[in-house]
């Protein structure tokens, strides 16, 4: 079985980020990988890429000529691919060596359409000490309330994983026709997101499968020191919670796993950290609740103004 890994770059301000990332996948355990690697519509990029990674017997070097967007551009490097399976991995992530196999070992042993994997944090500039886990999902990272039965070290079945760590037989992402490069620029709408969401809805719909979850297959994505702000976490919440609003216009019944992670999260976890600031009281427990409730807030009312947006 051949893997196409897709990664793409549109500008040079993170190109040292990007070679990071395809030499994570050059160090792969598994034998049969082939690293689709996508220019926007950067010539610049293109010519770094192609002096870089040219000579590459692994690597196909696939340059855009105009800046499609990243949805469009990792069709583009689907179409390209040659690999029975087609992976996703964005600039700013570096996989674990045994991420592809462990991809792999899902669509050897289970009957899936896709598969996807763990995002675990790569802090840059530290953890911050106020954000909770429950939250981490704003930063590209597996979150607490995640996976089969909320449980993210659970394997199963899923809505879907982070487009940093997602893959697709590849004659059933064709088939889907890919990504809707219009998620994020519906009616100029910049703020929408979730293309993974959307098209992993239509793959439900298709197939009457999600995606297939192995905690094993592990990508660490670069948590950046502007991600750690907690001006641009609030800021991140709010539109994150528009754009779980937008997807419910564009993917009817999409919010099934929001609604059980928003209920956990009231009914459980919020209770637990509670219960143990009372009986140990500490300033990061008494930080990382307050901010949970902040940002569940902004969430909130991101959703009410998708709400007024999108009636």
């Amino acid at each position: 079985m051949r893997v196409s890994v897709v990664v793409c770059e549109h500008s040079m301000d993170r190109y040292e980020d990007f070679r990071e990332a395809v030499e994570s996948l050059l160090g792969q355990t598994y034998d049969d990988t082939e690293i689709v690697l996508v220019s926007d519509g950067n010539e610049t990029v293109c010519e770094h890429i192609r002096d870089d990674y040219g000579g590459v017997e692994s690597i196909i070097v696939h340059c855009l000529d105009e800046n499609v967007g990243l949805l469009a551009a990792r069709n583009a490097g689907a179409e390209a691919a040659s690999g029975d399976v087609v992976a996703f991995m964005d600039d700013d992530a570096i996989a674990d060596e045994e991420w592809v196999a462990q991809l792999v070992e899902v669509y050897e042993t289970k009957d899936v359409p896709a598969a996807g994997g763990k995002m675990t944090p790569a802090w840059v500039a530290g953890k911050p000490d106020f954000l909770p886990e429950e939250f981490y999902w704003l930063v590209g990272v597996t979150h607490r309330g995640f996976g089969p039965d909320g449980d993210p070290e659970l394997p199963g079945e899923v809505r879907n994983t982070f487009g940093s760590n997602i893959s697709f037989r590849r004659e059933v992402f064709l088939d889907l026709d890919g990504f809707d490069a219009d998620i994020g620029g519906r009616q100029g709408d910049a703020n929408l997101q979730g293309g993974e969401t959307e098209l992993c809805a239509r793959l439900r719909e298709t197939y009457d499968q999600g995606v297939y979850y192995n905690p094993q297959a592990e990508v660490a994505h670069k948590v950046f020191d502007y991600r750690t702000s907690p001006r641009w976490l609030i800021d991140r919440a709010f539109w994150q919670g528009y754009s779980k609003r937008g997807m419910e216009e564009f993917v009817p019944q999409s919010s099934a796993e929001e609604s059980d992670f928003l209920s956990a999260l009231l009914f459980s976890f919020v209770p637990a950290r509670i219960s143990r600031l009372g009986s140990s009281p500490s300033r990061t427990g008494f930080l990382q609740i307050l901010f949970l409730s902040v940002l569940t807030g902004c969430v909130g009312l991101g959703y009410l103004y998708g709400v007024y947006v999108w009636r």
